[in-house]
């Protein structure tokens, strides 16, 4: 999918026009599709969501750090109160609190907002694969297999060909020499289920570092759904991606490891990667907007999405309401330098990963490092967090960054 300009708005009478078109049905879109069906002086806005699969499955799981309950709460299957973070010769548990750590199935969001939209009769589907978005003089154009289509404003999260080729094809490389810092945080999780207990329901393990590195930043995750049931997974930051036996054999080596001769079975798998990466994959032009990891609202140190993408949803649709100009910018200048900081010394090995994050937990309370990695820490809390590296490591990456800017 390509972005270019057009000169001209449509003068087919034939082309259907919009008020919005929200290209790629996932978090992102779905998310800016809930926030504006909530709008009540938007609710006459006809939208049309185009993706070129509507047919959803579980294939998402959203984990994410919360002081209060939103919208969503009905949807969180799990919580925890309690993490840990294990290391070599290390291992330190942390009560969150304020903050709970929850979990969202991708399915169970995906159907409450699709069944959400069916309420309104001005929400129109359509799947098609996009082709290509080009502004207008006062609006934006859609182009699909099949047609075209036209609107007002288009918001987009469908990634452009060179990317989407990388994540089809599984050839998971650097996208363009230019594009740095740059990692793929990439992960195949297991759900299993033992026959006996063996988990501790109330504490997810945030970081286990006891696994192969790989020359990378890796790690396991372990989120336990009950005393028999987890979600597993294999985690790294790396420029290349495992082969996908690769990430079978690791998990199946930390569970005879950690939880020898027991018998389980696994009832669910999920496979993904995410760029980390600071770099704007589309540069779309008037009245058409990235969003989601296309609009740089995944935190890229460390991956996560969820709470980026909602709060980049809520402020579009704020905009929307108040009719000013669209900025889709959910990171703040402070923050995009400590992720550009964090990335460079990860991907060129300045530090192990294992040891930065070790640090980090080892002499810093989990809420403060909750705080920093949800981007709501203050200046001092920043610095305590940063004082937790060594300073011949983080000042000449600071530098480095600063110079590069």
């Amino acid at each position: 999918m390509n972005y270019k300009k057009m000169d001209n708005q449509p003068t087919d009478s034939s082309i259907t026009s919009y008020d919005y078109i929200i290209a790629g049905a996932g978090c992102a879109g779905l998310s800016i599709l809930y926030q504006i069906l909530q709008a009540p002086t938007l609710q006459d806005k006809k939208i049309l969501v185009i993706d070129q699969n509507l047919e959803k499955s579980n294939d998402r799981t959203w984990c994410f750090w919360e002081t209060e309950t939103s919208s969503f709460e009905h949807l969180v299957k799990n919580s925890w109160d309690k993490i840990s973070i294990l290391a070599p010769s290390f291992q330190k548990e942390l009560t969150t609190a304020p903050f709970t750590y929850k979990m969202i199935q991708g399915l169970d969001y995906y159907q409450f907002i699709i069944e959400n939209a069916k309420q309104s009769n001005n929400v129109s589907w359509l799947q098609a694969k996009v082709l290509q978005i080009g502004s207008s003089t006062n609006g934006a154009i859609v182009q699909y297999e099949g047609g075209q289509v036209y609107a007002s404003k288009v918001f987009t999260s469908i990634l452009p060909f060179q990317m989407h080729d990388l994540l089809s094809a599984q050839k998971y490389s650097l996208p363009h020499p230019n594009i740095q810092p740059f990692l793929w945080q990439h992960f195949k999780g297991k759900v299993v289920r033992f026959e006996k207990s063996v988990f501790k329901p109330n504490i997810a393990r945030l970081m286990d570092f006891n696994v192969p590195q790989k020359e990378a930043t890796a790690f396991m995750y372990l989120l336990p759904l009950n005393e028999k049931e987890a979600l597993v997974e294999y985690t790294l930051f790396s420029e290349t991606i495992l082969a996908n036996t690769e990430y079978d054999e690791v998990i199946a080596a930390y569970l005879s490891k950690n939880y020898p001769d027991q018998s389980f079975e696994i009832i669910h798998e999920e496979k993904g990667a995410i760029p980390m990466t600071q770099f704007e994959f589309a540069s779309p032009s008037e009245n058409i907007y990235a969003i989601g990891a296309l609009g740089a609202a995944i935190k890229a140190s460390t991956g996560y999405a969820f709470q980026f993408i909602q709060q980049q949803s809520k402020q579009i649709v704020h905009q929307l309401v108040k009719n000013k100009d669209i900025s889709t910018k959910v990171h703040t200048s402070r923050h995009q330098f400590y992720d550009a900081v964090l990335l460079y010394i990860l991907q060129h090995r300045k530090m192990q990963g294992a040891v930065i994050f070790k640090k980090i937990f080892e002499k810093n309370e989990a809420a403060t490092v909750f705080k920093f990695l949800s981007n709501t820490s203050t200046f001092w809390e920043d610095i305590q967090i940063m004082r937790s590296l060594p300073t011949n490591i983080f000042l000449p990456a600071a530098l480095h960054v600063l110079l590069r800017r």
